[in-house]
């Protein structure tokens, strides 16, 4: 009598960015569009995707800026949210659960306006199980002082990840902003002090008005620029991250089909996460993971880890 062993093969294009953090699809949600993916649940398959990565949690509760405060614009939207939300009680106690349920990488996006901040968050959510990483938002353009100014300075940015590295064995990942003058010197940073990877781009600073009643369109006046609109800047950002550092990078910023997300893993992205197409097509995550295993899949294709960075100059 002979036996056999069955093994199941990892998906075509599964991606491991590092302690810890694999995910089967080089495909995640971006925070601040799926909020804490509850709602989306019903309507996109989140086991399909890599991970979600929640809406942003400070230590205290926020309401936020005042409306208005998002807005459509050419080829994408214009927000001044604020960085609304629960709180880190309400997180864990009303969150967490169903968070715990899901069949996908979690990752939770943190924001606050001082170090401490962070750490309060980091401390209470690492005994938590069912947590795969912390994304470090660090690089908020409408919410006034806080988090910005942390992003935009590569001592500010070494500081806080060397804190919170000595807090946490898991996945460190900093989210990183277009908006200032050399985006590798703070992704450079943020490597040395031992982040596991980075993320980018978060949004453009812009703003819309109306010529009618000569007024901005959000009570902010200023917010942050988002959608298509914005892709070809994140393609030249990532472009130059990914030669700059040795740690994964993870691509945002316009994405909103299959080929799009390919041009990212071209220039350099292990992964990426789709972020405002997610309020125009909510299953749009599992769509393109689709596209992007059955491309890996066919006998003549490229291994996926041999694909990414591989742009032609």
């Amino acid at each position: 009598m002979t036996s056999s062993v069955h093994t199941t093969q990892p998906p075509p294009a599964a991606v491991s960015l590092g302690r810890g953090l694999d995910l089967r699809s080089p495909v995640m949600l971006a925070s601040g569009t799926v909020s804490y993916g509850q709602e989306l649940s019903q309507l996109c398959d989140l086991s399909k995707i890599g991970g979600l990565v929640t809406k942003a949690i400070s230590p205290e509760p926020r309401t936020g800026n005042p409306p208005q405060r998002i807005a459509e614009t050419s080829c994408g939207m214009i927000n001044a949210i604020g960085l609304a939300n629960v709180g880190l009680d309400r997180f864990v106690t009303d969150k967490v659960p169903f968070l715990q349920t899901l069949d996908t990488r979690v990752i939770v996006n943190i924001a606050g306006k001082s170090i401490d901040d962070y750490c309060q968050v980091v401390e209470r959510l690492d005994t938590i199980e069912g947590i795969a990483a912390y994304e470090l938002n660090l690089s908020c353009p409408n919410v006034k002082g806080e988090c910005m100014i942390m992003g935009v300075s590569p001592d500010a940015t070494r500081q806080i990840v060397t804190t919170l590295r000595a807090l946490t064995n898991r996945h460190l990942m900093v989210k990183l902003t277009p908006n200032v003058t050399s985006i590798s010197a703070i992704a450079l940073a943020a490597e040395e002090a031992g982040a596991d990877s980075v993320s980018l781009i978060n949004t453009v600073v812009g703003m819309a008005v109306d010529y009618r009643t000569r007024k901005p369109l959000l009570k902010n006046v200023t917010g942050g620029l988002s959608g298509p609109a914005i892709k070809p800047i994140a393609l030249a950002k990532v472009w130059e991250v990914s030669k700059a550092v040795k740690i994964p990078v993870v691509g945002m910023g316009g994405i909103a089909s299959f080929a799009d997300a390919m041009e990212f893993f071209l220039v350099g992205a292990s992964a990426i996460q789709i972020g405002t197409m997610n309020f125009v097509y909510p299953d749009i995550g599992e769509k393109i993971a689709d596209a992007i295993n059955g491309f890996f899949s066919a006998p003549d294709a490229p291994l996926f880890s041999d694909y990414v960075g591989t742009l032609i100059v």
